[in-house]
């Protein structure tokens, strides 16, 4: 069986890693369909809830791109366990602070606890892109993107649901502690470094990722494309759930569940892609798999429904092929350590970067439905994605070569 796994991308040593990074994500993703209205619902303004996310997402931005370079510098697991400690310490304080209704210190400890899950999520990353062999490594980080998003957005959402009716929103916070502390212990007790991850790489790769992107441009090309991968789905939290109800006239129940079937197939087809890369070229499946078939689908979200009207099935058949698309990116966390291969924990820094720059831009591309409309917008996004293809075959390394059991493959092509 070990063999097998590790022919899928998942080596022995870091099999219960996996686990572990489900399990945290549970625990991170618990809150994140109930907190906003729970807090409105315990006298908390709308504004007091903005503030609140607003901190948590800066926090989460910043550690999303230290955790590559602290992960390389200090070894992953250090920083796995400092992420998880992180996170236990805040959510705890946290829970304090909301019982007393202190809103300062709620601020406070939320945001910190911010720092907790890029942390341990992406320091797993960089393990995983220390230890994988190249020839794999396009299996092992859709196995990566698999794991976590099936924790962060599906599991946490249906146990949320399940519990809250039965025990109520306070004690379902915390019952998320009992998610990352199993997390947590599977990664201290079960998931062992060897070589290069259990070193570190010295303090000299916490200036790699500043430097990385003028030592090897590509890396940075590769941030860019990360941004645009995501900008589009950022943009649609804002407008596009009020566009499918108050416009096209979906009924809040039927875009809710095209929405989560969206984000259920991009969980499916993240594993997908790592094997497809693998297969057919890792730039290839990030252009044409990702680029072209966003740069499609994000129209058809718009002109589908204006052409046929509410039609259930026809705007969830267009939601599908979009979250699909969205997963055809999960290469480029393959592409990048693989073009620094000295550096991962820098290449992943700026990849997270990316990730998080992704996320500030969305709601500002949002604002463009104002001016443009939202024809205009999704055109305007739809274009982002066309200049990622281009961007994209900017990333072909052709010096380096992977061999596997069967032929040659170069790493990115």
């Amino acid at each position: 069986m070990s063999g097998f796994w590790a022919r899928q991308g998942i080596v022995p040593h870091l099999r219960w890693g996996f686990a572990a990074l489900t399990l945290f994500m549970v625990g991170d993703g618990i809150e994140s369909g109930f907190l906003s209205p729970y807090l409105d619902e315990r006298g908390f303004g709308s504004g007091q809830v903005s503030v609140l996310w607003g901190v948590y997402g800066l926090v989460v931005a910043v550690a999303a791109w230290l955790a590559g370079a602290l992960a390389e510098t200090f070894g992953p697991k250090r920083v796995m366990l400092t992420g998880f400690a992180v996170w236990v310490l805040f959510e705890v304080a946290f829970l304090l602070a909301l019982a007393r209704g202190d809103f300062g210190l709620m601020a406070v400890t939320f945001g910190v606890r911010g720092l907790g899950y890029p942390l341990f999520s992406y320091g797993f990353l960089v393990w995983v892109a220390m230890e994988t062999p190249q020839a794999v490594l396009g299996k092992a980080v859709g196995w990566y993107w698999f794991f976590a998003m099936l924790g962060l957005g599906v599991l946490g959402s249906y146990y949320a649901g399940l519990v809250i009716p039965l025990i109520g929103e306070f004690a379902t916070l915390a019952s998320s502690l009992a998610f990352i502390g199993a997390g947590g212990l599977i990664v201290a007790l079960l998931v062992k470094a060897r070589g290069r991850a259990e070193r570190g790489g010295g303090l000299r790769a916490v200036f790699g990722a500043v430097t990385i992107v003028f030592e090897r441009p590509k890396v940075g090309i590769g941030g860019i494309v990360r941004v645009i991968n995501t900008l589009g789905f950022y943009a649609f939290v804002v407008f596009l759930t009020t566009y499918m109800v108050r416009d096209v006239g979906l009924s809040t129940a039927e875009w809710q569940t095209v929405w989560g079937t969206m984000l259920l197939v991009n969980v499916l087809a993240n594993a997908l892609f790592g094997y497809v890369a693998d297969r057919i070229g890792r730039v290839r499946t990030v252009a044409w798999c990702g680029g072209l078939a966003c740069a499609v689908s994000v129209p058809a979200l718009y002109y589908v429904p204006h052409l046929v009207g509410p039609n259930f099935w026809a705007i969830l058949g267009v939601a599908v092929v979009y979250g699909a698309a969205l997963a055809g990116f999960v290469p480029l966390s393959a592409i990048l350590p693989s073009l620094a291969p000295q550096h991962v924990g820098g290449a992943v820094a700026i990849l997270n970067l990316g990730a998080g720059i992704s996320q500030f831009l969305g709601p500002a591309v949002a604002g463009l439905v104002g001016p443009l409309g939202v024809g205009g917008t999704v055109w305007a996004i739809s274009g982002t994605y066309v200049l990622g293809i281009g961007l994209t075959y900017c990333l072909r390394d052709r010096t380096r070569v992977v061999t596997t059991t069967h032929t040659p493959e170069r790493t990115a092509a």
